[in-house]
């Protein structure tokens, strides 16, 4: 800590006279020009000075030699001080790496030994949600090699949760087993539910077997044994009752 220099001391002769300066510190008696800065020699008078191991320093040598540095500019830090990732800052040089504004009650966020702000920090290396592309904060859920907001991880056309159900990938995203026969194109073209077996294909529509039937009688029909009049199939005998 800084000292001063405790006085000056006058001692006249008998029979001449002369005056001695003298300086007591450090709990010795100096002549005032022999008080000097252990470390740039220049006399500290009655200067306020800091002591360390015994020893006197001027108080820019004792700054630069032991106050703790800035992380930041390198400067010695000789007021208040901030401590944070294992390095000290000065207060003002203590701010996000990214857009250089100092941290506000939500403090920092570290990574890769540099301070962000909590905005910078997400936009930056927060996962994204594969459905709407905002930083997941929260819980999320893993699926497709992303990850998801749960609310966000629905069917891709009709936007409704898997609620437990199994889910479908097309095209690494998301969908309900009826768009995904939908995007496929396996859907029955009569009942519109989702064809996992055998099928039939006619009028370039697909058909489960026991839906492909006479659009009059309503009789199962086979892909070569029917009629097609305005996009509907007819067995034979109703075609020709009906159309001739």
């Amino acid at each position: 800590m800084a000292k001063k220099g405790m006085g000056l001391l006058f001692i006249r002769g008998f029979k001449f006279e002369q005056i001695f300066q003298v300086i007591t510190a450090l709990g010795k008696v100096w002549h005032i020009e022999h008080f000097t800065c252990a470390n740039c020699n220049l006399p500290l008078g009655t200067k306020n000075f800091y002591e360390r191991d015994g020893e006197a320093y001027c108080e820019e040598d004792y700054h630069k030699i032991f106050a703790p540095k800035c992380a930041y500019c390198n400067g010695p830090i000789v007021d208040k001080c901030v401590t944070a990732l294992d390095l000290t800052w000065h207060p003002d040089h203590f701010f996000c790496a990214q857009c250089g504004r100092p941290f506000g009650d939500d403090g920092f966020h570290e990574k890769n030994g540099k301070a962000y702000c909590r905005q910078d920090f997400l936009d930056m290396f927060a996962p994204r949600c594969g459905g709407c592309g905002h930083p997941i904060l929260d819980n999320y859920i893993s699926a497709l090699s992303r990850h998801w907001h749960p609310e966000c991880f629905v069917c891709r056309d009709c936007h409704q949760p898997f609620g437990g159900r199994s889910f479908f990938d097309h095209e690494g995203l998301p969908y309900c087993e009826t768009h995904y026969h939908a995007k496929r194109g396996s859907l029955c073209a009569s009942c519109q539910k989702p064809i996992t077996g055998r099928c039939i294909t006619a009028m370039g529509k697909k058909f489960h077997p026991e839906h492909f039937v006479c659009a009059f009688c309503l009789k199962q029909l086979n892909k070569g044994t029917f009629k097609e009049q305005n996009d509907k199939p007819y067995c034979h005998p109703c075609f020709v009752k009906l159309f001739g």
